[in-house]
C-alpha cells in the first residue's frame, strides 16, 4: 500500500506542473480515494485473520464443550468422583482446540463416561430354561460384579481379602446355564423394579450372608447420603432413598419360634423349636414385596430336633426329640399355611432358597492333603464324577414338595448343587469367630477354627441374587 501511495503522489507532482490552472480539488479526489482503498483492505485482513484455521470462535468452541458439561451434570448423582476428572478433560478438550483443530471431535468425546449401558435391552432367558443346571465358567471381565473395598455395608465375617485371604480367583467365577445364559445384571434395572417397594430375606446367617451380597450390588449405584442402614431387633432395613425402596433381612433361623431367636444372643448349642408357631415373627413378613425365605444350617448340628412341649411364653421348658426331616416337615407346614393365609400374590412373590452345603471334609472332593475347606483355591470342576458333601437331601426333598404343592406361587430357588462345587468360596479362616476376627494362631489351625458354612463376598451368593433378579425384572 505504501508503494502505491508513493506513485500517486509522484503522478500528482507532474500533473501540478502541467496544469497549473487546476484547483485542489483534483487532489482531494485522489486523497480520498486512498483512504477508501485503505479501509477496504484492513476490513479484508481482519476477516482473513477471524477464519483462520487456528483461530476458535467463542460461540463454536461453547456449542462443542457444552453438551459434554451437560453429560457430567447427568452423571453427577451416580459417579460423583468422576465429575473432577470429567471436567479437567473438557478444560483440556478446549485449549487443544486452538492447536490441534483435526482431533477436537475426539477430546469432546473422551469424558464422557457411561457406567454401563442401561439403555440396551437386557435379554431375558425363556420361562422354561433351567436356571440352575450348568457350570462355573472363569471369567475375569464381569465378575465380580463388584467390589470388596467399595462396599462399606459388608460386615467382618465376609470380607475375606480384608481379613488376609491372598487369592481372590474365588470372586472370577461366573455361573452359566446349559441352556440360556443369566441377563447381565443392572443395578439401576433392579432398582427400577424396586422402586416403592419392600424386599425381605427371612432366615438363619446365609440368608443374612445373600442379604448383604444383594446390598453391595444395589448401592454402588446410589449416591452418598441416599441410602441407610439401620437394625432393631431381628429386623434389619437397607433403605434407599431416591427410589423409597427397602432390602431387609429379618432373623428367623427356625422360620417358626425357638430359643435361637434373638439376633445377637443366638449361640445356643441345645436348640429348641416350636413348629406350630410361627406368628411372632410372620407379623413382621407382611406386606412386603418380594419375600426370601430359607432355612437349613441351624438344623445340621444334632440328628434330630428337639420340640417344646408348650410356650416358651408360659416358661415351659420340656420337649420331644423327633427325627430331623419329620420336624422339618412340620415347620414348613406351618409356613405354608401363613404364607397362604397372609401373602396376597397379585402384590407379593414369594421365593424359597434351597439349601447351602458345608464343605466340611476334603475327601469329599478326592483332596486326601486338604483341611475342610481352608486350602481350597478353585471350584470342583470334574462334574462326571457324582459329588457328596454331606448335604441332607432329605430337607431339600421336603422344601421341594411343599413349595410345589401350594395355592400361592412360590418360587423355589435351587442353589444346592451349583453351590456345592464351589469348595472355593468360603470364608474358611478369613473371618470372625463370635464377634472377634480368628487370632493368627487360630489361622494356623484350619482344622479347628475354619469356617466352611459361610461364603466370602463378592463370591457364591451374588449368584443366588442374580436368580432374585432374573425373576425380579422379568415379572414386570
Amino acid at each position: 500500500m505504501q508503494l502505491n501511495r508513493r506513485k500517486l503522489f509522484f503522478g500528482e507532482s507532474q500533473a501540478t506542473m502541467k496544469h497549473r490552472k487546476n484547483n485542489n480539488l483534483s487532489v482531494f479526489v485522489v486523497v480520498f480515494s486512498i483512504f477508501l482503498f485503505g479501509v477496504f483492505m484492513y476490513n479484508e485482513d481482519v476477516k482473513s485473520i477471524a477464519e483462520f484455521p487456528f483461530s476458535s470462535s467463542p460461540n463454536k468452541e461453547a456449542k462443542e464443550t457444552n453438551p459434554v458439561q451437560e453429560t457430567v451434570k447427568e452423571t453427577k448423582p451416580v459417579q460423583e468422583t468422576i465429575q473432577n476428572d470429567e471436567e479437567s478433560s473438557v478444560s483440556v478438550s478446549s485449549r487443544t482446540s486452538l492447536e490441534e483443530p483435526q482431533e477436537v471431535e475426539q477430546k469432546v468425546e473422551l469424558p464422557v463416561l457411561i457406567e454401563d449401558d442401561d439403555d440396551q435391552e437386557v435379554e431375558l432367558p425363556p420361562e422354561d430354561c433351567d436356571l440352575f443346571t450348568g457350570q462355573w465358567v472363569f471369567d475375569n471381565e464381569t465378575h465380580p460384579l463388584y467390589k470388596e473395598e467399595e462396599c462399606e455395608f459388608l460386615t467382618a465375617q465376609v470380607t475375606c481379602l480384608r481379613n488376609g485371604r491372598k487369592d481372590s480367583l474365588y470372586q472370577n467365577w461366573k455361573w452359566q446355564p446349559n441352556d440360556c445364559s443369566l441377563p447381565k445384571f443392572k443395578a439401576r434395572l433392579l432398582l427400577e423394579k424396586l422402586r416403592n417397594k419392600r424386599l425381605m430375606f427371612v432366615g438363619d446367617s446365609l440368608n443374612r450372608n445373600q442379604w448383604e451380597s444383594m446390598i453391595c450390588l444395589v448401592q454402588s449405584v446410589v449416591p452418598p447420603g441416599r441410602k441407610s442402614l439401620n437394625k432393631t431387633g431381628s429386623l434389619a432395613v437397607f433403605r434407599i432413598e431416591d427410589y423409597n425402596a427397602t432390602v431387609e433381612f429379618y432373623w428367623a433361623p427356625f422360620l417358626v419360634e425357638s430359643n435361637s431367636d434373638d439376633p445377637n444372643m443366638h449361640s445356643i448349642l441345645n436348640r429348641i423349636i416350636m413348629p406350630e408357631s410361627i406368628n411372632k415373627h410372620g407379623q413382621n413378613w407382611k406386606n412386603v414385596d418380594y419375600l426370601i425365605f430359607n432355612t437349613y444350617i441351624w438344623w445340621m448340628n444334632t440328628f434330630s430336633m428337639k420340640v417344646l412341649r408348650g410356650s416358651f411364653d408360659e416358661g415351659a421348658t420340656e420337649y420331644d426329640e423327633i427325627e430331623r426331616p419329620v420336624a422339618y416337615a412340620r415347620v414348613l407346614k406351618t409356613w405354608s399355611k401363613w404364607v397362604e393365609q397372609n401373602v396376597d400374590p397379585n402384590r407379593t412373590t414369594v421365593f424359597f432358597g434351597s439349601t447351602s452345603p458345608l464343605h466340611i471334609k476334603s475327601l469329599d472332593w478326592e483332596n486326601p492333603d486338604g483341611i475342610k475347606c481352608a486350602l481350597e483355591t478353585t471350584p470342583i470342576t470334574n462334574l462326571s464324577i457324582p459329588l457328596n458333601v454331606g448335604t441332607d437331601r432329605r430337607l431339600f426333598v421336603v422344601a421341594s414338595n411343599v413349595t410345589r404343592s401350594m395355592k400361592v406361587p412360590v418360587h423355589f430357588i435351587n442353589i444346592t448343587t451349583l453351590s456345592e462345587y464351589r469348595k472355593d468360596g468360603h470364608t474358611a479362616v478369613y473371618t470372625i469367630r463370635q464377634g472377634k476376627m480368628l487370632t493368627p494362631e487360630q489361622q494356623a489351625d484350619p482344622a479347628t477354627y475354619a469356617d466352611c458354612i459361610h461364603w466370602c463376598l463378592p463370591g457364591v451368593p451374588d449368584t443366588w441374587n442374580e436368580f432374585l433378579y432374573t425373576r425380579i425384572i422379568a415379572r414386570t
